[in-house]
């Protein structure tokens, strides 16, 4: 049974790293396949960052073992990507400017979450220095319970072991599509899926296009698979409540919903259902007001 209180993603985040990794990955799966049971499939899946391994298993191109070990092999690489993340309560545009503000050539846009909410990658010092400058013009800046950085540039050695290591995992063709938000779209079928996850160290993550994207021409319905409530209110900040609507099931108390069949008044319908992983599910309740 599901624990009336499931661990949070900054509770997972504060053990080894490995650790959260796999626990996120595997509780994402265990959500697709719950809501799969309920009667609910998704017809696409995002992946954002590390959620592209869950995505990815989700829609058959790896097999759970595959997706475990693909995440653990992650985790080691990550592990040796020093430095951390600071979320950053504005959209682009202001912390491209933060950024200039702090003047350090190390630091990175890692994510773009909502029009006003961000993540900035780097070394420890220059974040220091840029929580400072958004301290003094009153921009909301919270350090992540995350000890590495991630989505930036100078990452390209880790990238690159990291592809090389799961390049023995011999993809499959998805049975349904999957969006990154780091390509910023969908996967094709000739796509490199083992570049692309290696890509969500080095490129950034940029979510708003992508969710008007999945959206354009019908209302969708996203759940989010993991511990937090991070996309959720990202898709809540960016898309009209008449295009999409957003829940999150491991917050929600009736879940796991009744299967078809049984009586169902709290379980949502959705035409179409869209189920989706974010890496930075810590970073939800970190966000500043």
């Amino acid at each position: 049974m599901l624990s009336d209180t499931p661990p949070s993603g900054r509770e997972l985040a504060a053990g080894s790293v490995g650790t959260s990794q796999l626990a996120l990955f595997c509780s994402s799966v265990a959500v697709h396949r719950a809501l799969c049971a309920t009667g609910l499939p998704p017809d696409q899946v995002l992946g954002v960052s590390f959620g592209e391994i869950a995505a990815l298993t989700a829609a058959g191109v790896f097999e759970v073992p595959e997706g475990a070990r693909i995440a653990c092999l992650l985790a080691r690489q990550l592990a040796c990507c020093a430095g951390g993340l600071t979320l950053i309560g504005a959209g682009e545009d202001r912390t491209a400017a933060l950024l200039r503000g702090a003047g350090s050539p190390t630091l990175a846009l890692a994510c773009v979450n909502a029009p006003d909410e961000s993540v900035v990658s780097g070394p420890l010092p220059a974040l220091r220095t840029l929580e400072g400058v958004a301290a003094r013009q009153g921009v909301p800046a919270s350090r992540l319970r995350l000890p590495f950085s991630s989505h930036h540039p100078s990452l390209t050695g880790p990238a690159d072991a990291f592809a090389a290591a799961i390049g023995d995992l011999r993809p499959r063709p998805a049975r349904i599509p999957v969006h990154s938000a780091v390509r910023g779209g969908p996967y094709g079928p000739r796509d490199d899926v083992h570049r692309g996850l290696a890509d969500c160290l080095v490129r950034p993550v940029r979510l708003p296009p992508v969710l008007r994207g999945m959206t354009a021409g019908s209302r969708t319905l996203f759940f989010e698979a993991g511990t937090g409530r991070a996309l959720t209110r990202s898709v809540r900040q960016t898309l009209p409540p008449d295009t999409a609507g957003a829940r999150a099931p491991l917050a929600d108390p009736t879940f796991p919903w009744p299967r078809p069949g049984a009586p169902a008044a709290d379980r949502p319908n959705a035409a179409l259902a869209a189920a989706f992983w974010s890496h930075h599910d810590d970073h939800v309740h970190a966000t500043p007001r």
